[in-house]
């Protein structure tokens, strides 16, 4: 019904200054019986009619040769009718009532949006269609965007167009350079400010490129300068603290938009749920989820990926089944969620049945992530060969981290040989990426081959190619502290290391032996020792022993994955100092607790 309204409202809008459809046809010899040699010359004609009388006689020779439906020449028809100012007149034909509207397509509808985008008097057309192509289930493009926002700016609607600003976040193409362009321009003539606009478009820009501490500086400078923040803005802000693991920051954002009344868009509520899920509090993400009204795949999706990250496998699978019987289709990207839940917590057979499922009840093609999921799934289990022989099987080409997570697995279960071959042909087809000289020396180091280390090292010098370092951050007090390893730049940083030594005695009195196979240098004993002891979350945990009151919890964010020997060591501090420790790597969520870690020590 709402549909009808829609179209009903377009006719009329555009009745009033249709010009009537002509009485006489012309006579057009070339025209054969062939449908597609129809649409050429049709075609043909549309693109040299340059009067008004030859384009209304195109007009009725599309209705006596049976294209009245053709997406094709209805697009042409469209594009022609702009530029010879009578965009209303192809409307009337284009939306007539027993115009087929559910044959057309993207690329139709935004050569219409983009005529009356361009118009003087008929801008709020271009809305009318934009919702309309919308109600009938045709996706917009990265094209649709800029034509819109181009009518909201000449309508001067600020609140339409930030509007639009969401749906162009909800469809994903807040990336496009063309779209952001377009978006600025909106908010300077929609009265937001050039200030205003450009550190909104920034504030996003910062957030997608992964400078999310840029997003946060900048979100403070808006708040300290006045300018309100929208729910487009929080959604940046919010995918940020997600990124930093800024929990207390991302609960504060939620408080603000309960206090300041900021609409709750389904948008804004998938990127709560997403944060709170990537900063470790999954209890709050289901909370939320659960109290949604109106939830999108984008919401069941967000919370099975939550509870992959913690290595909640289980409770994703009870989930992903929920979904399916209230009625939600899954779709690639929930699959790759659930898949990455079997693979965190060993659930081999259900990511087998899964992956089948997938492709048999869903007709979904496995993307290279799916089997990137199911590599991954197969090498934590330690079943190498049978990753092996999966990838053999393959009918796309493994690309290169689907190779490294091979790669790793041989290291990691002793299949040297293999993994050093493996390296060798990453190296060979991408001698820039730094990972595949790592992988490879890490190999050499674990057959003790210190020669051929230090060469693959003295290669990496050579390119110019450095190792990407081992860091951690931890939120306190509002400020974001990072940590390196043998990091000393901290005003602290005497006490941080004499709380490290003191971490590691009480350690060594319980029980704790360091795992120096970790540290892949040709040193003594000794020394790898001191090496793991500054490894960056030691560090950031020994900073939050000190400025942290005693029994709170501590959150830290490694940018890569947890070595054994931290792993091991911070559950031996959790049960020491009696604090809960969530670690998030870049794989997966730790939580430790009394000298045990969530992941059954399975990561």
């Amino acid at each position: 019904m709402r549909l009808q309204i829609i179209k009903t409202k377009l006719i009329r809008t555009v009745s009033t200054t249709t010009l009537q459809y002509p009485a006489t046809v012309v006579s057009v010899s070339v025209f054969g019986a062939n449908k597609r040699e129809a649409e050429q010359n049709c075609l043909s004609l549309l693109q040299a009619s340059d009067t008004l009388p030859k384009f209304t006689q195109i007009h009725a020779q599309i209705l006596k040769l049976g294209l009245r439906n053709n997406p094709l020449v209805l697009t042409k028809f469209a594009s022609r009718s702009s530029e010879l100012n009578a965009i209303d007149y192809a409307s009337s034909f284009l939306f007539s009532p027993d115009a087929d509207t559910r044959l057309y397509d993207t690329f139709l509808f935004n050569t219409i949006m983009r005529a009356y985008a361009q118009t003087s008097h008929s801008k709020d057309k271009a809305l009318f269609l934009y919702n309309f192509m919308l109600g009938y289930g045709v996706s917009p493009n990265k094209f649709t965007y800029p034509f819109v926002l181009k009518a909201c700016a000449g309508l001067g609607d600020l609140n339409l167009g930030k509007s639009v600003h969401g749906s162009v976040l909800k469809f994903g193409f807040d990336e496009e350079v063309h779209v952001q362009n377009t978006m600025i321009h909106m908010y300077c003539c929609c009265g937001g400010g050039i200030g205003d606009a450009r550190k909104v478009a920034m504030l996003g820009g910062y957030a997608r490129q992964g400078l999310s501490t840029d997003a946060v500086q900048l979100f403070r400078e808006m708040q300290i300068e006045g300018v309100l923040p929208d729910e487009i803005t929080m959604v940046s802000v919010l995918s940020a603290c997600a990124d930093l693991g800024a929990l207390e920051l991302g609960k504060w954002i939620e408080s603000y938009v309960e206090k300041e009344g900021i609409q709750k868009s389904v948008e804004l509520q998938n990127a709560l749920i997403g944060m709170f899920a990537k900063c470790g509090d999954v209890d709050k993400a289901l909370k939320l989820f659960r109290k949604m009204k109106e939830k999108t795949i984008v919401s069941w999706t967000s919370v099975i990926v939550g509870l992959a990250m913690h290595g909640l496998g289980s409770e994703a699978i009870s989930l992903f089944d929920e979904m399916r019987r209230s009625g939600i289709i899954p779709d690639y990207v929930c699959f790759i969620g659930l898949l990455s839940a079997c693979s965190h917590s060993g659930l081999v057979d259900e990511g087998k049945r899964f992956f089948s499922l997938m492709k048999e009840d869903y007709e979904i093609v496995p993307k290279i992530e799916h089997y990137g999921c199911m590599v991954d799934m197969l090498c934590r289990a330690g079943l190498v060969d049978e990753a092996l022989l999966f990838v053999q099987e393959m009918p796309i080409n493994p690309n290169p981290v689907i190779l490294r997570t091979l790669s790793s697995a041989c290291r990691a279960f002793g299949k040297l040989k293999l993994g050093e071959s493996i390296s060798k042909s990453l190296i060979s087809n991408d001698p820039m990426h730094e990972s595949n000289y790592v992988l490879l020396s890490n190999i050499y180091a674990k057959m003790f081959r210190w020669e051929k280390k230090t060469k693959i090292r003295e290669m990496m010098d050579k390119k110019g190619i450095k190792k990407i370092p081992g860091s951690t951050m931890i939120e306190l007090d509002n400020e974001i502290y990072e940590f390196v390893s043998g990091d000393k730049s901290h005003k602290q940083h005497k006490e941080i290391y004499e709380m490290v030594d003191e971490m590691g005695r009480k350690m060594k009195q319980t029980g704790y032996v360091p795992s120096t196979s970790e540290v892949l240098l040709d040193i003594d004993e000794e020394d790898k020792e001191g090496a793991l002891n500054m490894h960056s979350e030691k560090l950031a945990i020994a900073f939050a022993l000190l400025n942290t009151p005693p029994g709170t919890p501590i959150r830290i964010v490694k940018n890569l994955r947890v070595c054994s020997d931290c792993h091991s060591a911070t559950k031996f501090i959790s049960k020491i100092y009696n604090r809960e420790i969530v670690v998030r790597d870049r794989n997966r969520f730790h939580h430790f607790k009394d000298g045990l870690c969530s992941c059954k020590d399975f990561w």
